[in-house]
């Protein structure tokens, strides 16, 4: 799941890139878009790397409550799968231990970020997404007052768009964390980016508010890798959670255009 998410584009997000270069106005846009096209039929063609920030890995895994694991920690068996993945794909580690002082690598790209659920039934299910750095300095919370409202969110998501610029390596993929808690909201977003690229909230007001996000961003005028054009983002996913009455929390976590994950179930 490491290799695969790092070396083969998702067939909707190659999908959409297609899309984008006739319609992007700007001629180096184009250009820059076919480029981009050009990289990842390669990566994929010899299973390497799209980018050489291969990311810190992400794992959302859905436990069944029916399920019982032996044979060692569940964890543990995650980051295993991490630390052999990265090693023989030949992928960047780009985990350090100390965050702060002595930034050393842990040289097999472990710890993984692991977020559990338990749910029911007996399998599990497991998404396996790679975070790269350039993207994720770039995004973004704000604790936001209910009346604020809508405009409120907009004008944030925007700003922070606009304030990545080329650093999170557009076309990106926004996603939007509404509601929860501080740290909830943060979660929210991260998990918009694993979605489907294109499909929408089911509630219909959030799936309109996507679609206006969507334009009003491609307006910022950013464009592809930065150098201005209509193809800012090829996505904007929102997730919404229930929150306290005195609150509502914004997370914006910014993707590029791979997007890289994998999803399997066991």
């Amino acid at each position: 799941m490491c290799v695969s998410a790092n070396c083969n584009l998702p067939c909707e997000n190659l999908a959409a890139m297609e899309a984008a270069v006739p319609t992007e106005e700007s001629p180096l846009g184009r250009r820059i878009l076919e480029k981009l096209l050009e990289n990842h039929r390669l990566a994929a063609a010899e299973q390497v790397p799209a980018c050489q920030d291969t990311g810190l890995v992400v794992v959302f895994a859905e436990v069944g409550q029916d399920v019982h694991i032996t044979g060692g920690g569940f964890e543990d068996a995650v980051n295993e799968g991490v630390r052999i993945g990265y090693r023989d794909g030949f992928l960047r580690k780009s985990a350090v231990f100390d965050p702060l002082f002595e930034r050393k690598n842990t040289g097999d790209n472990t710890p993984a970020i692991i977020h559990t659920r338990i749910v029911p039934g007996d399998r599990i299910r497991l998404i396996v997404a790679p975070k790269g750095g350039g993207a994720e300095n770039m995004s973004a919370t704000k604790m936001l007052t209910p009346a604020d409202g809508a405009d409120g969110v907009k004008s944030f998501v925007l700003d922070t768009v606009s304030k990545a610029g080329p650093n999170a390596c557009p076309p990106l993929i926004v996603g939007v964390g509404i509601g929860g808690t501080f740290d909830m909201v943060n979660l929210l977003a991260k998990k918009a980016l694993v979605r489907k690229l294109g499909s929408h909230n089911p509630d219909p007001k959030l799936a309109v508010l996507e679609d206006e996000l969507l334009e009003a961003v491609n307006r910022l005028g950013v464009g592809p890798q930065g150098f201005g054009g209509t193809t800012t983002a090829l996505a904007v996913h929102i997730e919404a959670y229930a929150c306290h009455i005195a609150s509502l929390p914004v997370a914006v976590n910014l993707n590029c255009h791979v997007s890289p994950h994998e999803t399997v179930e066991i």
